[in-house]
């Protein structure tokens, strides 16, 4: 069958294990063996005659075609930027209608993961490999679609009916991906065996391989699928093309290697459902998912929702990976097979992750049980829940109770449970003990009350206000009081409603008027604690260099700890459970004392001095001192060691001679390493990973200096290590193997710079939290991330098909601004119409796509942007629009329509209609018109003439005094002065006297402004149907057809047939006097000595006698006879001749119909004599 042959594989080799070959190997293999010498040497080193060269020109020609075959395979090393778990490669099917496209996508899906995938609908993510998923996508026949899948593809399968070849759509394709970034491409044959004859069908194969290869690249990737069984694609085929897919390099594109993006996976509308049941076209609150692409994405960007518009990141989270690459997480026995195949929107997956959940779906039996009577009424009330149109608090608190049938109606808002005040109140001391505020430094509200309007001060700020306000009188201060009251007053009124208000009014006044004359008691201990105060917040030398605390401070710290101990041990609930909660003020004292000075100066104070003398004390001071050990790597011992080392090894004293004695010194190669070196550069490796990021930058001169010993000797053992990597041999153990190589060092070295800075890269944040790293970092490319949007319009969701892409591009700052854009643009050789300046054009520029009207011009070579009314064939001219700022060098297409019309694209043909790039960005647009004034002479003195119906008015001609202006002929004039008539004329001199028949123009530039029109794409608004249906702005010959508006014809613009009359010009007349001064060669010769007009004029007149007429009269009756006589033989003779030659081929044809009887007749006698004679 056919399918077993197409799964039959090819025998490997197998070696021969008897025979005369195989003992030769044998012996071969033992005797290398036994040899330790040459076990390790090649054959060509064991043997260098066998290789040697036997022709210098064929050795020459062989390396030059080797270096030439790896110098093509060489480009220019690119960073690395693909992260440890890279994101699924994206791979589009692209190809007309009716090509195989989902049959493929179908088949690939049941390759990997043995599924079959009935709807294809949206990307759909697998896992191929260990280290590989891939996302299929399957573009529909829309340019918008088409467009988009173009700027995010890893990877397009080119579908093409190889019956009917490359149809329109492939083409586009191509140049779409051309402009945006070529991603790469394979091609694939389909509908082969509609084509029978097999000679044909070698033919048509390589006809549409050389075609592919023009337009893509020679030696392009072409698969052939040579047919269906079953509805499917031959197996081996399809696992040939798949394994083709799982080993594919890709190069970064530049474009995205500075953007982030995703591909939409799912969508979901988190509106509140009330508000869209009030007004079903409210804004959404849309969540998307989709894998990061390209570079971190962060939230504070602004992105673009291509077929939406820009759009503002409300949430941005990371979830977990809803297709994880095998091995990243631990194997789970739930859907463990399902999660190979991740595509929410073709139904696929029982798994779906969330923010905060995981959902998981349940079909068969728990989809299909019947209601009962319960669970009907239950949704009866659920409904009506959903019918109301506001809140359940909101209908709790219209409630109205009438006490008595006359009485007023008591609303429930109206009053308010005492348990609900207490509640609020415990809120509120919940919330000021959760606050970042020291209980030292703030009054609570519970603890006083007279400080609840907020104009509080504390214990402390009240003492050093007395203090600095010692001398105000106690008037002041009762007028404080009266104050305080007064304000308390209020705050207690406002709070509750006690009896008790004057008894607590009185109480309060009481204790301010303590609080307001303690300042006078213990001045001396008040003083003490401020100057402490003032010196524990300064910098203290001692306590930075020694860092230890004294023993007061130890004490106070274990008597803290022994009361934190026994709180701890008071706040456990049940024996089971513990409140883990420190106040903010136990955080504050400890702050307090990690800042405090070394109160080396006031320890009689504290009541325990230190005894010097002892030996525990002595011991510490030890290390006070250089000598000391400062730190576990480093002691005096260990220094001054490595200070010899590092003399020894810097070679400042190295063999020198002793001039004097003469006797001769020579340095020590080498020195021996310290016993405990090891231990030191442990030491020094476990600081330096510490000090690793601050040391990637130059250090400046203060850190040199503070660093140790051990630090500068590692410092300079690593530059010696880099000083003898680059300049001793490093090839030098190498033996030579007898060939001949080429130097690519250079590129060598490219490549290594660029694998060490993609290391770097990818090691800097790896040590960080994944939450740090997100917040610094960004969303790195690989995580499946959820994003909120808002204020999104509701025909998104309404009217959302799965088969579009949504494609999320992420905007750099600039981007975000709009402005004037010029552009370097050629319009397409495949379009068949030229572009007009002022028509609206549609503009596929970074991530948008949209409409603007774009002005054409020609760069000068003064550098002047000339106004062009058409785009130039075969030329790139300048473009000017009004569009978003993008950075330079960015490549763009232009199209005029992108609705899927029939006849339209009949008319067309070929839609793309310009490519080009951005060369300029600024908010700013210098394009200038030519404009040219007519005007004609009507007074002339010899260089100066009167010029009129140039301007119309005396002002015009004063703003322009001074300019240039031209004859037809070419004579150049200036403009001098107004002329009082006509009005609008003017006096110019020129170069050369002029003619009146000569035409005078002035030329001038003025500005031409471009429009102010942007609008972007909103192809994802429209309903399904309509899609690929979206018309923006209409040119003005559309406009013009549809409402059938023919052209009023302009005189000016009309050719009429101009009648000159021929010039006459005087005949040269040269005076007599002149004639007589040339020589004789010069003097005319040829003209006439007299004239024959006067000749005529002179000749004598004739007059005939009667007679004389008479004759003459006829004469001319005789003559004209004769005339009429020869005129008619004539036409008789004509007609004789017709007539004799019409008899003649009369006969003539007789006379070959008689031939060719007679031939006949010979013809069929002849036939008969062979007949006879062959029988």
């Amino acid at each position: 069958m056919p399918e077993e042959d197409g799964l039959d594989k090819k025998k490997s080799h197998r070696a021969r294990q008897a025979g005369v070959k195989a003992v030769k190997k044998k012996l071969k293999v033992k005797k290398d063996s036994g040899n330790t010498k040459e076990s390790n040497l090649t054959a060509r080193q064991r043997n260098p005659k066998a290789f040697a060269i036997n022709s210098v020109q064929r050795a020459e020609r062989n390396f030059r075609r080797k270096e030439d075959i790896t110098a093509k395979k060489q480009h220019i090393p690119v960073v690395d930027q693909t992260p440890d778990e890279p994101p699924p490669v994206l791979i589009a099917v692209v190809g007309p209608p009716k090509v195989g496209k989902t049959t493929l996508i179908n088949n690939l899906i049941k390759n990997f993961t043995r599924t079959n995938v009935t709807d294809i609908r949206g990307p759909i993510t697998i896992v191929t490999s260990k280290k590989r998923r891939i996302t299929l996508l399957e573009c529909n026949n829309d340019i918008n679609s088409m467009i988009d899948i173009a700027k995010c593809a890893d990877l397009v399968l080119l579908l093409c009916d190889a019956s009917y070849g490359f149809e329109m759509e492939i083409f586009e394709f191509l140049n779409i991906c051309q402009v945006h970034g070529m991603p790469k491409i394979m091609g694939v044959l389909t509908h082969l065996d509609m084509i029978k004859n097999p000679k044909q069908l070698r033919k048509r194969k390589k006809e549409l391989k050389h075609r592919f290869w023009t337009e893509v690249y020679d030696g392009a990737k072409l698969f052939y699928l040579s047919g269906l069984l079953h509805g499917e694609y031959l197996r081996n085929e399809v696992k040939n093309l798949g394994r083709f897919i799982s080993v594919m390099k890709f190069r970064p594109l530049s474009w995205r290697g500075a953007h982030s993006y995703l591909l939409v996976d799912r969508v979901e509308d988190v509106t509140n459902t009330d508000l869209i049941r009030r007004n079903p076209k409210c804004d959404r609150e849309i969540i998307l998912y989709g894998y990061v692409r390209g570079v971190p994405m962060k939230q504070e960007h602004s992105v673009h929702i291509a077929g939406l518009g820009d759009a503002r990141i409300e949430e941005l989270s990371a979830i977990p990976d809803p297709c994880p690459l095998p091995g990243t997480e631990k194997k789970r026995s739930l859907l463990e097979k399902e999660r190979l195949l991740y595509a929410p929107m073709s139904g696929v997956g029982g798994i779906v992750y969330d923010k905060d959940a995981v959902y998981i779906e349940l079909q068969g039996s728990h989809s299909h049980k019947e209601k009962t009577a319960d669970a009907a009424e239950q949704e009866q009330l659920v409904g009506k829940l959903i019918d109301k149109k506001q809140t359940v608090d909101m209908q709790i608190e219209e409630q109205e109770f009438r006490l008595f049938s006359d009485g007023s109606a008591i609303k429930s808002k109206d009053y308010k449970d005492d348990s609900d005040i207490d509640e609020d109140e415990d809120n509120i001391e919940d919330d000021e003990d959760d606050s970042g505020v020291d209980d030292e430094d703030n009054v609570s509200v519970n603890s006083g009350g007279e400080f609840a309007d907020g104009n509080w001060r504390d214990e402390d700020s009240e003492g050093e206000a007395a203090e600095s306000d010692n001398n105000s009188s106690d008037d002041e201060e009762y007028q404080h009081v009266d104050e305080l009251k007064s304000k308390h007053k209020r705050s207690v009124a406002d709070e509750d409603g006690d009896e008790d208000k004057d008894e607590d009014s009185d109480q309060e006044e009481e204790k301010i008027l303590a609080n307001s004359m303690s300042w006078k008691e213990n001045l001396a201990q008040k003083a003490r604690e401020s100057f402490l105060q003032r010196h524990s917040e300064a910098k203290n030398i001692m306590r930075l260099v020694y860092g230890c605390y004294t023993q007061s401070e130890s004490k106070k710290n274990k008597f803290d700890g022994n009361k934190n101990a026994d709180s701890d041990s008071e706040e456990e609930l049940g024996g089971l459970f513990k409140v883990v909660a420190k106040k903010q003020s136990d955080l504050q004292k400890e702050k307090d004392i990690r800042d405090k000075m070394e109160h080396c100066f006031y320890e009689d104070f504290s009541g325990s001095t230190r005894n010097w003398l002892d030996e525990e004390n002595k011991a510490a001071l030890k290390n006070c001192f250089v000598t000391g050990k400062w730190k576990a790597s480093e002691d005096a011992e260990t220094l001054l060691r490595l200070d010899d080392l590092s003399d020894a090894e810097s070679e400042v004293y190295g063999d020198f001679e002793d001039l004097e004695t003469g006797e001769k010194h020579i340095g020590n190669s080498g020195v021996e390493e310290p016993h405990d070196s090891k231990e030191t550069n442990s030491d020094v490796m476990a600081e330096g990973n510490a000090e690793e990021n601050t040391r990637k930058r130059r250090m400046t001169r203060v850190e040199e200096e503070n660093l140790t010993k051990a630090e500068l000797m590692a410092k300079k053992l690593k530059l010696k290590a880099k000083f003898d990597a680059e300049y001793d041999n490093k090839d030098g153990s190498k033996e030579d193997d007898g060939r001949i190589k080429g130097d690519h060092d250079y590129y060598e070295g490219l490549k290594a710079d660029a694998q060490k800075q993609s290391e770097l890269n990818k090691s800097e944040f790896a040590a960080l939290d994944p939450e740090l790293r997100i917040q610094i970092e960004g969303f790195r490319p690989g995580l499946y991330v959820r994003l909120g949007f808002r204020a999104i319009p509701a025909e998104f969701i309404e009217n959302f098909d799965p088969s579009y892409p949504v494609l999320v591009g992420g905007l750099n700052m600039t981007e975000e601004n709009i402005g004037y854009v010029n552009c370097k643009v050629k319009k397409h050789r495949w379009y068949k119409k030229i572009l007009k300046t002022g028509d609206p054009l549609i503009i596929s520029l970074g991530w948008r796509r949209f409409q603007t009207v774009p002005i054409y011009a020609k760069i000068e070579d003064n550098f002047r942007h000339r106004y062009l009314k058409y785009t130039p064939n075969h030329v790139t001219c300048s473009m000017t629009f009004w569009g978003p700022i993008t950075p330079q060098n960015t490549g763009f297409l232009a199209l005029q329509t992108v609705r899927h019309d029939l006849e339209e694209m009949k008319r067309l043909g070929f839609r793309i209609a310009a490519t080009g790039s951005v060369s300029e960005m600024d908010k700013s647009a210098q394009i200038m018109k030519k404009l040219k004034l007519v005007g004609q002479p009507f007074k002339i003195y010899k260089k100066t003439a009167f010029i009129k119906g140039m301007f119309n008015t005396g002002l015009e001609v004063a703003k322009f005094e001074g300019a240039k202006i031209k004859t037809v002929s070419g004579i150049r004039g200036q403009i001098k002065k107004a002329h009082h008539e006509p009005e609008g004329s003017f006096r110019a001199t020129f170069e050369d006297k002029i003619l009146l028949s000569d035409i005078v123009f002035c030329r001038t530039w003025f500005r031409v402004d471009v429009s102010r029109f942007y609008t972007p794409i909103t192809s994802l608004l429209l309903p399904p149907d309509q899609k690929s249906q979206w018309q923006g702005m209409k040119t003005l010959g559309q406009l013009k057809r549809e409402r059938n508006i023919h052209n009023q014809a302009q005189p000016d613009s009309q050719y009429i047939e101009i009648k000159r009359e021929p010039k006459i010009f005087k005949p040269l007349t040269i005076p007599k006097a002149l004639q007589r001064a040339l020589p004789y060669k010069d003097k005319p010769k040829l003209g006439p000595l007299t004239d024959k007009k006067t000749q005529e004029l002179e000749r004598i007149a004739v007059i005939r006698s009667p007679h004389e007429q008479k004759v003459a009269k006829m004469m001319n009756m005789i003559e004209t006879n004769y005339k009429d006589k020869r005129k008619r033989d004539k036409m008789e003779t004509k007609i004789r001749l017709k007539q004799f030659r019409a008899e003649k081929r009369i006969e003539e044809m007789r006379k070959m119909k008689r031939q060719k009887e007679v031939r006949k007749k010979i013809s069929r006698a002849i036939s008969k004599m062979r007949k006879k004679q062959d029988t």
